[in-house]
C-alpha cells in the first residue's frame, strides 16, 4: 500500500493548483517475518495520509490519536522509529489486556521533502501518514492472546461462526448510538430492495 500512496501523491501533485486532500487505502500485504503470537507474514494493511500546507508532527499526533480513538483504541503510545520515506517517524502502540503489554498497532511519519519535491508538490506542502495492520487492533478488540487465532492456520472456525462482527467503535460512539433514534429503512424511505 506504500506504493499506492506514492502513486496517489504523484497524481495529486499533477493537479494545479494544489488542493489539500486525505486518502486511505486497504490491501493485503506480505512481510518476510517470523510468524508468532503478534506477527503474521501476510496481513491486511490500512494506510492513510493527509496532504496540506504546513502540517507538523503535532497534526500527525492529533490525527493518529483521533483515528485510533474512533476505532476503539483511545489510549495509544508513540515510540520514535526509522522509516525510509518519513522523518520524523513513530511506531504506534495499543494496550493488550490479555497479553498485559503494549503491542505495536501501527506506524507513522511525516513524508521527507526529498520524496515530495520530485513529484512536483509545492515546497510548503507537508504529508502526514500512518498505517496499521487490521489484525492487531482486532486481536486486542476480541481479547485474543495469539493473532494466529484470527488469521491463519490456528483459526477456530467454530469461534469465527459464533463471534459477532468486530466493530471498532469507541465506547463513547456506542453510548451515542444508543441515544440516537433508529434510522428509517430503505423500504421506509421509498427505495426498492434489489
Amino acid at each position: 500500500t506504500t506504493a499506492v500512496s506514492s502513486r496517489t501523491l504523484f497524481k495529486l501533485a499533477q493537479i494545479k493548483p494544489f488542493k489539500p486532500s486525505k486518502f486511505f487505502s486497504i490491501d493485503r500485504v506480505f512481510r518476510n517475518e517470523s510468524i508468532d503470537a503478534t506477527h503474521l507474514a501476510e496481513f491486511h494493511q490500512v494506510e492513510g495520509f493527509i496532504a496540506d500546507y504546513d502540517l507538523t508532527l503535532g497534526h500527525l499526533l492529533g490525527t493518529i490519536a483521533e483515528f485510533f480513538k474512533r476505532i476503539g483504541h483511545p489510549n495509544v503510545r508513540f515510540k520514535p522509529a526509522y522509516n525510509p520515506y518519513t522523518e520524523p517517524s513513530m511506531e504506534i502502540f495499543g494496550w493488550s489486556e490479555e497479553r498485559k503489554t503494549w503491542i505495536e498497532i501501527g506506524n507513522s511519519g511525516v513524508f521527507r521533502p526529498e520524496m515530495l519535491e520530485p513529484m512536483g508538490l509545492p515546497s510548503n506542502v507537508k504529508v502526514v501518514a500512518w498505517g496499521l495492520g487490521l489484525e492487531r487492533p482486532c486481536m486486542i478488540a476480541t481479547k485474543c492472546k495469539d493473532i494466529r487465532e484470527l488469521f491463519g492456520p490456528k483459526v477456530n472456525i467454530k469461534m469465527v461462526k459464533s463471534f459477532p462482527i468486530v466493530r471498532m467503535d469507541s465506547v463513547n460512539d456506542k453510548k451515542q448510538n444508543k441515544k440516537k433514534k433508529p434510522q428509517a429503512s430503505a423500504q421506509q424511505k421509498g427505495f426498492k430492495e434489489s
